[in-house]
C-alpha cells in the first residue's frame, strides 16, 4: 500500500503563505486521486481540495476557493497544496490522502480515500 508523508507545515503570520507537500512512497501515485483535509482542535476533519489522477480536474471547498491551489507532479510522486492569504482560522493539522475508487463521486468526503498521511501542523498567528 502507498505511504504518504506531508511536509511544509509550520508557523506563519496572518496574510502569509505556505506550500505543503505530500510525497508518496512509490510510483503507484499516479493511479490515485489526491485530497487534502484539515482538522482543528475540537472540530471535525474537513475537506480542503482534491485533484484527479491527471492534473486536469480540481475540486475545492468554498473557503479554499481563490486562496488555496492543489497540484500534483506525477513524475515526482508528490502532491502540493499552496496556501495564500492565511488566516488564524486556518490553523489545523493538514493531511493528504489518496483514493483509488473508480469514480470521483466521494472526492470531497474522507470516506472516499484509502490511504492517509500522518499530518503536518499549520499555525497562523502573529
Amino acid at each position: 500500500q502507498v505511504q504518504l508523508v506531508e511536509s511544509g507545515g509550520g508557523l506563519v503570520q496572518p496574510g502569509g503563505s505556505l506550500r505543503l507537500s505530500c510525497a508518496a512512497s512509490d510510483d503507484t501515485f499516479s493511479s490515485y486521486y489526491m485530497g487534502w483535509f484539515r482538522q482543528a482542535p475540537g472540530k471535525e476533519r474537513e475537506f480542503i481540495a482534491a485533484i484527479a489522477r491527471t492534473p486536469v480536474n480540481t475540486y475545492y471547498a468554498d473557503f479554499a476557493e481563490g486562496r488555496f491551489t492543489v497540484s500534483r507532479d506525477n513524475a515526482k510522486n508528490t502532491a502540493y497544496l499552496q496556501m495564500n492569504t492565511l488566516k488564524p482560522e486556518d490553523t489545523a493539522v493538514y493531511s493528504c490522502a489518496a483514493g483509488n475508487r473508480p469514480t470521483l463521486a466521494f472526492v470531497k468526503a474522507d470516506r472516499g480515500y484509502d490511504y492517509w498521511g500522518q499530518g503536518t501542523q499549520v499555525t497562523v498567528s502573529s
